[in-house]
This record gives C-alpha cells, sequence and structure tokens, in this order.
C-alpha cells in the first residue's frame, strides 16, 4: 500500500450529499500543534462539574463528555461530526455497500415511500415487490408525514427480524400486506443497460467497497453485448460520493495512465497529496487491479457525464477529472460543490471523529467547495422546464460551510426564497400537483435522451437557465 493509501483510505457519505473522507485507524489524533489554552479548558471542567453537581436531574457522565465533543466538533463546518457507538457502526456500514434491511431502492412519491427498484435477490425482491409499489405503512407507523430517512430507519434492523409493509400497487389499484424478514443485503451502486444498438448507459449511485468491481462487471456485459460501442453515457446524477479510491479507480478507466485525478491541500503535511490514474493511487483492499480487465476501446469511446445539484464529493471528483482533460462531455446542472477532506480518526475502538483536514482539487486546479462542477451543457429536469431543482440544497445553503473567497449568502437565500415563492406560486394556478421526475435511465428521462443525442450528434435541447456560480481557481494556502 502507498504512503498515501495509508493516509487517504476512506472516502464517506457524508449527512447531506458524498462526504469526501480519508479513513486513518488509529486510537490517537496528532499532537496539539500548540499548547492547549488552560484557562478555557478549565472553564470546561468547572461547567462539566457544575452541570453534575446542580442540574434539576441526575446526568449521564459520558452523555455530557459525548456532546461536549460533539459540538465542538460539529461547530466547525457542516461535514466534521463525531460518531458514538451507534452512528460509526451506521457511517461503517454505508461505505461497506452492506446493511440489514429488506432490499430495495426508493424515493418519494406523493407523501409515501415509492419503490424504484427491489434488489435483486433481497427478501423484498423474493416478496414480489416491483418497481412503481408505494408503501403507505410500516409495521404500525403511517409513512405519509415521514422523512424518507425516518422510513429507512423503520425498515431497518437486526437480521431474522420482520417487518410489515402496506403496498398500495397502482397498476392494479388495491393494497396488501407483506411481512418479510430481514437480512443482510449488498447495495447495488452500478446499474447498466445497453439502451440503442451501439450506446450504453452506466449509472454510478455510490461510490462504495464493490463498486469498482461492480463497475468493470457492468462495462464488460456491455461490450460482449455491443463489442463497437459508439457512446457511453456515465450517469452520476443524485450520487452523493463515497469512496476516494472509487472515484480515482473509475476516473482512471477513461483516462491515460498516469495523468492526475485529483489533488488535496491543506494545513498539515499528510493533507497534502496528489492522486493519479495508476493502480498505486487506487488498489488499495487488493493486490488484483479490476481496471486493468476493461477492454482498451473505453479509453476512446465518445463520454458523456450526467450529473446535477445532488452530485457530490467523490462523483464531482470524477466529473472535474474527466472535464479538465477533455476526457468527457459534462451535461446536466450544476453539482452540489462538496470539494472538502474529511479525516477519520478513531478515538477508541467504538468511537471517532471525522474532521475536515484538506480541500480537493482538479486537474487544473479548480477548487469545486462551495462552486461545484459547471457543466458543459446545461439541461433542465424534464423536457417542460426544470421541476423541483431551484428548492434543492446545495453546500453552499449549509450553514457554517467552507468557502472559497467572499460571498454574499444573503443573497443567495433570498433568490432560494424568491424561487420557492413563485414555483409554489406556479403549482397553486395547477389543477394536479407536478409529476414525480422519471426514473433514471427510463425512456422518460429527458436529461439521458439529450446526452444520447449529444453522443449521436443530433439536436440537444440545452436549458437558458443562467449559470449559478464559476468554479474558482486554486489558490495557495
Amino acid at each position: 500500500m502507498s504512503s498515501k493509501l495509508k493516509v487517504a483510505g476512506w472516502v464517506a457519505l457524508g449527512a447531506v450529499a458524498g462526504a469526501l473522507t480519508t479513513m486513518q485507524l488509529q486510537a490517537n489524533a496528532r499532537s496539539s500543534l500548540s499548547p492547549l489554552p488552560l484557562d478555557e479548558m478549565q472553564q470546561l471542567a468547572a461547567v462539566f462539574g457544575l452541570v453534575k453537581a446542580e442540574y434539576v436531574e441526575q446526568v449521564d457522565e459520558k452523555k455530557l463528555i459525548n456532546d461536549a465533543i460533539g459540538g465542538m466538533v460539529s461547530g466547525l463546518d457542516p461535514h466534521s461530526q463525531f460518531f458514538d457507538k451507534k452512528t460509526f457502526k451506521e457511517f461503517r456500514e454505508g461505505t461497506s455497500g452492506k446493511f440489514v434491511g429488506v432490499g430495495i431502492e426508493i424515493g418519494m412519491e406523493d407523501g409515501l415511500v415509492k419503490i424504484v427498484s427491489p434488489i435483486e435477490g433481497s427478501p423484498a425482491f423474493r416478496a414480489g415487490l416491483k418497481s412503481g409499489d408505494l408503501i403507505s405503512r410500516i409495521d404500525d407507523t403511517a409513512v405519509r408525514g415521514l422523512t424518507i430517512d425516518q422510513a429507512v430507519k423503520k425498515m431497518r434492523g437486526d437480521p431474522a427480524t420482520k417487518v410489515s409493509l402496506t403496498i398500495y400497487r397502482k397498476a392494479e389499484n388495491r393494497s396488501f400486506p407483506v411481512t418479510i424478514v430481514r437480512e443482510e443485503i449488498k447495495v447495488q451502486s452500478v446499474r447498466a443497460k445497453v439502451i440503442e444498438p451501439g450506446y450504453a448507459w452506466v449509472r454510478v449511485s455510490q461510490f462504495q467497497e464493490p463498486t469498482v468491481d461492480a463497475f468493470v462487471k457492468k462495462v464488460e456485459e456491455i461490450y460482449k453485448q455491443e463489442p463497437n460501442l459508439k457512446g457511453l453515457v456515465l450517469d452520476l446524477r443524485n450520487d452523493p460520493g463515497g469512496l476516494l479510491d472509487g472515484a480515482v479507480a473509475i476516473s482512471a478507466a477513461f483516462l491515460p495512465k498516469g495523468v492526475e485525478i485529483v489533488s488535496t491541500n491543506g494545513q498539515i503535511p499528510d493533507s497534502k497529496a496528489s492522486y493519479k490514474a495508476t493502480p498505486e493511487d487506487y488498489r488499495r483492499r487488493s493486490s488484483d487491479d479490476p481496471i486493468k480487465r476493461l477492454p482498451a476501446a473505453l479509453k476512446t469511446v465518445p463520454l458523456v457525464v450526467l450529473v446535477n445539484e445532488g452530485s457530490a464529493s467523490a462523483s464531482e471528483i470524477v466529473a472535474g477529472a474527466l472535464q479538465d482533460h477533455k476526457r468527457a462531455v459534462i451535461m446536466g446542472a450544476q453539482t452540489f460543490g462538496k470539494g472538502s477532506v474529511q479525516t477519520i480518526r478513531q478515538l477508541g475502538p467504538e468511537t471517532a471523529i471525522k474532521i475536515t483536514t484538506a480541500r480537493y482539487y482538479t486537474p487544473a486546479g479548480r477548487a469545486i467547495q462551495a462552486k461545484g462542477i459547471v457543466p458543459d451543457v446545461l439541461l433542465d429536469e424534464t423536457a417542460e422546464g426544470n421541476v423541483f431543482a431551484a428548492l434543492r440544497m446545495r453546500e453552499a445553503d449549509l450553514e457554517k460551510h467552507l468557502n472559497n473567497g467572499p460571498e454574499d449568502n444573503e443573497a443567495r437565500q433570498k433568490a432560494r426564497e424568491e424561487a420557492r415563492a413563485k414555483l409554489e406560486a406556479e403549482y397553486a394556478k395547477r389543477a394536479e400537483p407536478p409529476k414525480p421526475l422519471p426514473e433514471f435511465g427510463s425512456a422518460e428521462d429527458f436529461q439521458l435522451a439529450q446526452a444520447l443525442n449529444k453522443l449521436k450528434g443530433q439536436p440537444v435541447i440545452a436549458s437558458k437557465a443562467p449559470l449559478e456560480q464559476k468554479a474558482e481557481a486554486k489558490t495557495a494556502e
């Protein structure tokens, strides 16, 4: 393992979008570069003593300390975080590509949980659940009113435990109950298909441990079906990020060997690194290099990358690298803008902190933090225009986000509120609420259709909406 990858091990999912995260399993954090402020430390100890002695009820000492650590770290920026036993376990599950549940990819529709796709071989798949089914109840809890995260937590649980779902199947206009036994699920982070002769679509929904192997397998299957592939769409829309080595590997699959894919820069020496399209910079968990199995034609096949406001962190690394090396045409909407690096420092066997240690830069030196990747061709969400884009949160909307120079956050917030009011006024005039966006990769996917037109040299219906912000050039740190 290279010394760089000992430092930059994991890139993990963030709370809102993908967090570019390096993993270093050490018991102790780096020693302070300056003496501890003794007066403030004494105040902290004094407050702890007062709360312990005088609060109206007895308090748990461990919880007090954990809350103090959590407050200290979360006050830095939106992506720094303290992990207690439960959240550290969930964090590790998020990067492993495994969890215990029923096995469905979900979204929301009309306030209900919509099954986008049952994971093949999962309990939900075996129970006969289908794409488009709506979940109206989870055990005794009505789904309407729950957030998607709350619904997910209710469906997850311990292995071999049961969960009862009430399903509404619109195609048959009926509701029925299904009882499913939870088991360990392996997430399918890569989907792919030949859309029409000569053209294929590969979607990466997260960068997890199995993603690179799954990507290679799907591409191999495409080339067996279409050995003379004329064009490929790499779909990174709503990909929140994930493992750094996965982003480097998938970028390397399309780029010449040895070119730079991403660099990082921060205060400490360990945060200054450059990652290139070489096996040493992405092969971490085994000696095998799955990328070498890919057909040589993948290096030159015409390529379009689809991104949107939900594309963050590791997916922005891929889009930025392919754009800077002029290997692909980037289409869609300006990305989330998650361009900071968080390092995991393990405090004990079951606790850790995630702390921001660097910013990352594209090969051309662009800092993406709070800016994002600006597409070469801007697309609306549907043929009728943008439905929900103005309401989506991005990095620059998060409180305490790191910025790259002067920002007018008040003006941005005002613009968002005006856009929200305009949309609400438009929807109030309609007899029906706006239709949910079509599933990515479906025949109704407007942006995918425009990507195919681009590959074929046919006219593309580009958006007339103004770009939000230009990505910023690298500055010395």
